[in-house]
């Protein structure tokens, strides 16, 4: 029994929580474990050139780094005894709230960890960083050789223009230039959001707040407004 389970962990059928990461989102042949899938991002490569083509070098560039104006979410009616101020994501139903009081919050759509990456806990942000650089673990490398050591922040690293770090774990709120994934569940634990969005939510809260992750909230707790 115990070499099943560690052939699974090794072949990235289960994988560890303290190695969750996103996946690489370049669409090509080897880039992600066959039995995931998961649309890749529409680059504007009028605008920004050809995106990088990794090679297995040691580092790559992200690409550049625009400015990325917030956007608004939307409202809702939140009736709960959490805190103001307070995130919960609600992974059921893909949406992450932020607390305005004991009725409101403003909720912003995210995607989630696919099958077998989901979690629930609480957290509190230990950092915040613009355009973060991204490093895949040396097991995810180890199953996509082509990726680098070090990817620096930019418009083609997959952690957009704004990452959330949870505590000590290697789960992020983050942003995304692919909208298409949104409300899907195609992280390896992740939460990612529009990079309008992120940089919207990275500019209400900071390193401390309370981040609480629950399967389900009930249907009289969250009603979305508009």
């Amino acid at each position: 029994m115990f070499r099943v389970a560690l052939a699974l962990v090794m072949t990235g059928v289960v994988a560890p929580p303290a190695l969750a990461q996103d996946w690489m989102p370049w669409n090509q042949p080897g880039y992600r474990t066959p039995s995931y899938s998961s649309p890749s991002p529409r680059f504007d490569e009028d605008r920004y050139g050809p995106r990088p083509r990794p090679q297995g070098q040691e580092l790559m560039s992200g690409g550049p780094r625009p400015d990325v104006s917030p956007a608004s979410p939307s409202r809702a009616s939140f009736e709960s005894s959490y805190a103001p101020g307070t995130i919960v994501i609600d992974t059921g139903a893909r949406r992450l709230y932020l607390v305005q009081s004991s009725r409101h919050a403003l909720v912003y759509p995210i995607s989630v960890g696919r099958e077998g990456f989901t979690w629930t806990g609480t957290e509190r942000i230990s950092r915040v960083a613009n355009w973060p650089d991204w490093h895949p673990p040396a097991e995810m490398r180890q199953r996509q050789p082509h990726l680098p050591v070090k990817m620096t922040g930019g418009v083609y690293n997959p952690l957009g223009a704004k990452a959330l770090y949870l505590g000590n774990t290697l789960y992020r709120i983050h942003g995304t230039d692919d909208a298409r994934t949104i409300g899907r569940a195609t992280s390896s634990g992740c939460f990612r959001m529009t990079n309008g969005h992120v940089t919207d939510l990275s500019r209400r809260v900071g390193v401390g707040t309370t981040v609480v992750v629950v399967n389900r909230l009930s249907a009289r707790t969250a009603r979305v407004d508009d």
